[in-house]
């Protein structure tokens, strides 16, 4: 009589190959998930060189506050910023629009300094990081609420308890490197003395 092979014999190991497929599937998700965490950590890591890079290398320049609602001066542990250059970004009637005129909105504001690194003025607007001679290159943010951009941020952080040390706040202490960005590290007083620590 023939030998007829046994099933077992003569099919593969159906539950082997399952358990294979699943090996591989966990070992290739393995090696995504610790190549995006590369990743992450290597931009992260960039991103504070770069940082660290503004705040030992860049340009101080020193832009004046504009008073804000007294009700959102101090919230808890932050003081809420507003520049008085700002104004001079956006003519009247922009500033009370809702749509502006410019077709496209501009990325860097060009500023006059004075001897003591003060923004004094909005020299122009334009779209290059290079200024014109005698001005330093502001990269703008977008406006929060609002279509007119903003010179800096809209908030300054500091430890609880401390906020009694911002009561004569008149100034914002930047660091700009050559490509217009910018880092708020402290207020300074209207003498330009410094407010509690700044962030170096």
């Amino acid at each position: 009589m023939p030998h007829v092979p046994d099933q077992s014999e003569a099919l593969p190991d159906a539950s082997s190959h399952t358990a294979t497929q699943a090996a591989s599937h966990a070992r290739a998700l393995r090696a995504a998930l610790a190549l995006s965490i590369a990743l992450v950590l290597g931009l992260a890591a960039w991103s504070v060189l770069g940082f660290e890079t503004l705040l030992r290398q860049g340009r101080t320049v020193y832009l004046e506050l504009a008073p804000v609602d007294p009700r959102s001066l101090m919230q808890g542990d932050y003081m809420a910023l507003s520049y008085q250059l700002e104004r001079e970004i956006a003519t009247p009637q922009e500033l009370q629009s809702s749509q502006p005129d410019w077709p496209t909105p501009p990325r860097y504001a060009y500023l006059s300094l004075d001897g003591q690194q003060r923004a004094t003025a909005v020299h122009s607007l334009g779209m290059q990081p290079t200024p014109p001679a005698g001005t330093i290159a502001l990269r703008l943010r977008p406006g929060e609420m609002s279509h007119i951009p903003r010179l800096g941020p809209n908030a300054f952080f500091f430890q609880e308890g401390t906020a009694k040390h911002y009561d004569f706040a008149r100034w914002g202490e930047m660091r700009v490197d050559a490509q217009g960005r910018a880092l708020l590290v402290g207020l300074r007083d209207e003498q330009l003395r410094l407010l509690g620590e700044n962030r170096l």
